[in-house]
């Protein structure tokens, strides 16, 4: 369906760079894809739908261009403060970008979500649109030409001139490269904005916060990854310990809505909290390069996500 952009005249050393907001209703594998076209891991994934809470700018560097990625919550019907304001989050988002990748898996058709987005992309008519139709390594090619059609089509009836339609595989990091290629020539010409070898503009804390949430969601019952939030409150490095044994203390507060909930997240015996900070702290080492004590606490904030006040304090 899509082929690399044709030669140009542009000169060979024309540099790019802008931003690339990739959205589309929960789950539909757009963390996922960031983390691939950055390399490693800016932004946390999960089964659970609405996984994604703060805009994450993954960077990906090459020699004629610099794409920064904003990763946005998925635009959904919202039942809450919480879910208002993440809605607002995407749309101020997708004002503020040079193109908009819209994803859509693979193997669902589409559906009232998907064609809700479109039609609010639709009203975006000066931003260029990539469709963007992912988890293809979950069907056959028939299935996946099918989707393409759709896809085709339903920008068609709302009157959104996809500049592209690709197939991605963000598991396999089929056509991930392709992606890369496609976006790039819809960014403004522009110099480098960020260091070499920086890959996101999120603070540590954050980062580190997003990655205990992202080990507290794995098996947890499915009314309970809306409750979860959390907040590191301190975080250095522990003093006194020898130059080439450091050790960063990070201590950090998992907040629920009901005291109910606690017994969830700690699990029976304290098993299932131990299991969050393993988990978690493996990825914060990778992440911050220095070996991590880690101390996770499970708090109740009654119904922060209804609440301004809490909300505000917990950061959203």
């Amino acid at each position: 369906m899509s082929a690399p952009p044709p030669a140009s005249d542009t000169p060979a050393d024309t540099h790019r760079s802008g931003f690339a907001c990739f959205v589309g209703r929960p789950n539909a594998g757009k963390s996922t894809l960031t983390n691939a076209l950055v390399g490693t891991k800016v932004a946390i994934t999960s089964t659970r739908p609405q996984t994604t809470r703060h805009t994450v700018r993954g960077i990906v560097h090459r020699d004629d261009a610099q794409l920064v990625l904003v990763d946005t919550p998925g635009l959904h019907k919202p039942r809450t403060l919480l879910g208002e304001r993440l809605n607002d989050v995407v749309r101020s988002t997708w004002a503020e970008v040079d193109v908009i990748g819209f994803c859509l898996p693979a193997d669902q058709k589409i559906g009232p979500g998907d064609r809700f987005i479109a039609q609010e992309l639709a009203e975006s008519r000066k931003t260029p649109k990539v469709a963007v139709v992912t988890k293809s390594d979950l069907v056959d090619p028939p299935a996946l030409a099918a989707q393409l059609l759709a896809v085709e089509r339903l920008g068609q009836e709302l009157g959104i001139g996809w500049s592209e339609i690709v197939p991605v595989s963000a598991v396999d990091g089929h056509q991930v490269g392709l992606l890369a290629d496609l976006l790039v020539p819809l960014l403004p010409e522009g110099p480098v904005l960020y260091p070499d070898g920086e890959l996101t503009d999120e603070p540590e804390r954050v980062m580190v916060a997003e990655l205990i949430r992202e080990a507290t969601l794995e098996g947890v019952r499915d009314e309970l990854p809306h409750s979860i939030a959390v907040v590191v409150e301190e975080m250095g490095p522990r003093p006194n310990r020898p130059r080439d044994k450091p050790l960063l203390d990070v201590h950090a507060n998992i907040f629920i809505e009901r005291p109910s909930q606690k017994g969830i997240v700690i699990g029976p015996k304290g098993r299932r909290l131990k299991e969050v900070g393993s988990t978690s702290r493996v990825h914060i080492e990778a992440l911050l390069g220095t070996p991590v004590y880690l101390d996770l606490h499970v708090k109740v904030a009654k119904d922060w996500q209804r609440d301004p006040k809490q909300l505000r304090r917990l950061g959203f």
